[in-house]
């Protein structure tokens, strides 16, 4: 290898895969490039991409960098979307397009679960309750509905798993993103036998097409040469555990217990670190582990900056001109308010509910509706960390806003106003790729992803002051109001 040793960090997102090159020993970043997803069914409830997408996304990726730096990469990792189902026969194909996390058909079938399992024993043995978004439920519909795939699994597969599996060979997973399944124990780190075992029969059978889960330091083995040829690497590139996207991120920012983030990406998400696992049978709290040994309790919403770009097309704006209509509204007495469940809801779960605006009046303003967009997917996230606490997750810390929405200067200075306190914007806005490439740093030095975390510079920013004047204390007690009074049973299981 002549040059500088490089990493490569691989962000798979629903969207678009991102793929940044940094230096192994200080971490600084040197190139990145980015590449969209197509062969997608996105009508809710259904929610489907052919995973073939993720690695023609990776290999356009690649292919932007110099035949330089592509020489220099001595390992890779992948972060990737959580949750969602890849089935793969015994030849390597794949069975049917991927189900997302954010595929709500198999909410009946997560309901399901809960009734043969309560919310407590779920709770206690995977740290959290299932809902639509969980891969057990995803596999609970395909066999009800599509039992013909049933006998031809051979692996079963996240995301992140299969991009993996592309690279190395190997089916394997990582613990923070088999967190997301429903059938892994988190705590214990093994598999909950007697959960997957709800769902399929003859258990025994079905063990072995689960992909091994692999310690945060493992890898999961170097690239083969077909995957080295085609992405035009070495064949010398060693490959990391992999994780789902929070995980990345949190890993990314070098985040401590007390830290929280909230994420404004598709989804919405608000999670902490944690040295000791979470349960909440509320359901509320996800308690997932992270990518260093640790725990990751998270809530996810379903709706976030879809809703902005949604609202944005009725204004006739983008989202730059919905965020300056936003910020240019006149502040005035009893404004509208929006609960954003356009595409019904993960957390609270309610798949089935719609979006609901209230306190329309003949003289509301195209700057009100505006604004009122961006508070509602806000106050939605800030419950969040109010579950959180509840949970008896310390969230006292620094609040990191990542995520594409954080573009927007509405969502900046309505998050601080919210939060009646400053939030930081990391200098890096590609946490999840950065977190990716802190695991390929550590595999390929044989160190813990924590311990390079400390190394790299993560989590540096910028603050966000609060703007003055702004009750945001207010604005989320309308909101929780109008929440509380259309949606009282928190879930319509």
């Amino acid at each position: 290898m002549v040059g500088r040793a490089l990493v490569a960090g691989v962000d798979s997102s629903t969207q678009s895969t991102k793929v940044e090159l940094r230096e192994i020993d200080s971490g600084q970043l040197v190139d990145r490039t980015s590449a969209p997803h197509t062969h997608a069914c996105w009508e809710p409830p259904v929610s489907e991409q052919e995973p073939s997408t993720w690695w023609e996304a990776l290999s356009a990726c690649l292919a932007q960098f110099t035949d330089a730096d592509r020489s220099n990469v001595a390992a890779m990792s992948v972060a990737g979307q959580q949750h969602g189902l890849v089935l793969v026969d015994e030849d390597g194909a794949v069975l049917r397009p991927a189900k997302l996390w954010n595929d709500t058909t198999s909410a009946p079938q997560a309901r399901d679960l809960v009734a043969r399992h309560s919310a407590e024993q779920w709770a206690q043995r995977c740290g959290s309750v299932p809902l639509a978004s969980f891969t057990i439920a995803k596999l609970a519909w395909l066999l009800e509905h599509e039992p013909e795939f049933g006998a031809r699994i051979a692996r079963i597969m996240l995301p992140h798993d299969w991009i993996t599996w592309r690279l190395t060979g190997a089916h394997v997973t990582d613990r923070g993103d088999a967190s997301g399944t429903g059938w892994f124990d988190p705590a214990r780190n093994e598999v909950a036998d007697d959960l997957l075992g709800l769902v399929v029969g003859e258990l025994e059978n079905w063990l072995p097409r689960l992909p091994r889960v692999l310690a945060p330091d493992a890898a999961a083995g170097e690239i083969t040469p077909d995957a080295a040829a085609a992405l035009g690497l070495p064949e010398s590139v060693l490959v990391g555990p992999g994780t789902g996207d929070n995980m990345g991120a949190a890993l990314g920012l070098g985040l401590r217990p007390g830290d929280a983030v909230i994420s404004l990406g598709t989804s919405g998400t608000a999670y902490s670190v944690s040295r000791t696992p979470t349960s909440d049978p509320s359901g509320a709290v996800a308690g997932f582990a992270d990518a260093a040994g640790g725990f990751l309790p998270l809530v996810c919403t379903l709706n976030a900056t879809r809703v902005t770009d949604t609202v944005a097309q009725w204004l006739g704006v983008d989202a730059v001109g919905l965020a300056e209509l936003a910020l240019a509204a006149p502040g005035g007495p009893n404004p509208p308010v929006l609960v954003p469940y356009f595409d019904g809801e993960r957390t609270p779960d309610l798949p089935h509910a719609a979006g609901l605006v209230a306190g329309l009046r003949n003289d509301t303003t195209r700057e009100e509706l505006a604004l009122a967009a961006h508070d509602g997917v806000l106050c939605g996230l800030f419950d969040g960390l109010d579950a959180l606490r509840a949970a008896g997750v310390d969230v006292g810390g620094t609040l990191h806003l990542i995520g594409g929405g954080t573009r927007s200067k509405a969502y900046r200075l309505r998050a601080a106003a919210l939060h009646g306190e400053p939030v930081t914007m990391p200098d890096d806005d590609e946490t999840v790729a950065v977190g990716a490439a802190v695991q390929a740093a550590a595999v390929a030095t044989d160190r813990h992803p924590a311990d390079v975390a400390a190394q790299w510079p993560l989590g540096r920013g910028e603050q966000v002051e609060p703007p003055p004047g702004i009750a945001g204390a207010e604005v989320r007690a309308r909101y929780a109001e109008l929440r509380q009074r259309s949606f009282p049973l928190q879930s319509d299981r």
